[in-house]
């Protein structure tokens, strides 16, 4: 079995999603014997915003040094993705999204004839049999009630992955921990328990 981590929060030791995908590696260590992982903290060794010259070099075309250095990047993201029966990430809501760093490393992975293509019928992914779990975490409560229309985090990749063919997405959520200290308590304390389950 082979799990890979992705963090992306800029929070450092005090990032609620960092806390909970360390939770869900232990536990997913434990219950699954010989588990491999692989780790990338795409907050601190980030990929850069795509550019047409990447996406050129992507396709065949000649390439400069430093964009044959992101191309090769990029590809090797891919096949880490692409090697795992699991991907976990740690996924903080900025904004009402996902970070620019997290997003960075998810444009390495929509590649055509690798994770997605097109037949007459539309889009049909290609990574079907994969589980994604991710570690949420958000200041205010975006789950229901009047601000679930800003959920733009959550929402999107359940979108994205999904298009890949990921249908099996499980979101380990501590929601309002910028709703004052103990609300911020209760809510970790719940995404950990909830952590624990997921990972056994």
């Amino acid at each position: 079995m082979k799990l890979l981590h992705i963090d992306s929060s800029i929070a450092g030791d005090g990032s609620v999603t960092r806390t909970l995908s360390a939770d869900i590696v232990k536990g997913l260590a434990a219950s699954h014997s010989g588990l491999e992982v692989t780790y990338r903290d795409v907050a601190t060794d980030s990929f850069s915003h795509l550019t047409w010259s990447y996406m050129a070099a992507l396709q065949g075309a000649p390439a400069d040094e430093a964009t044959g250095r992101e191309l090769q990047a990029g590809l090797a993201a891919l096949e880490e993705f692409l090697a795992a029966d699991i991907i976990l990430i740690g996924a903080p809501m900025y904004n009402f999204g996902v970070p620019s760093q997290l997003k960075a490393w998810i444009d390495r992975l929509a590649v055509p004839g690798k994770t997605f293509s097109y037949n007459p019928q539309g889009p049909v992914g290609l990574c079907a049999g994969k589980k994604l779990i991710v570690a949420s975490a958000r200041g205010g409560v975006f789950s229901a009630g009047p601000a679930a229309g800003f959920d733009h985090q959550e929402s999107y990749l359940t979108t994205l992955f999904g298009f890949l063919g990921i249908k099996d997405i499980t979101f380990v959520r501590a929601e309002g921990v910028a709703m004052g200290p103990e609300a911020r308590t209760k809510a970790i304390e719940a995404a950990r328990e909830m952590a624990a389950k997921v990972a056994a």
